[in-house]
């Protein structure tokens, strides 16, 4: 599976944190983020790569949402 970055928005907090708000698909389709469950330095298993791995409830179901060096993804 290829990698497929999307557009996040994002707030950035003055410790250097960042919470992820909503993501928008690339055909245009917003989803606001109802919940982060946990952040961590992760792999993505199915697309590849590494960086900061955002477990979220978009929804209500759990997807991975992926940092890696500012580029988002889901997993």
């Amino acid at each position: 599976m290829a990698k497929q970055f999307i557009e996040v928005l994002a707030q950035h907090n003055p410790d250097g944190s960042t919470k992820p708000l909503s993501i928008k698909w690339v055909n245009g389709r917003v989803f606001s983020i109802d919940r982060i469950l946990d952040v961590r330095k992760a792999a993505a298993l199915k697309a590849g790569g590494l960086g900061m791995r955002y477990t979220v409830r978009i929804m209500g179901k759990q997807v991975y949402l992926f940092d890696e060096e500012g580029k988002w993804f889901i997993d």
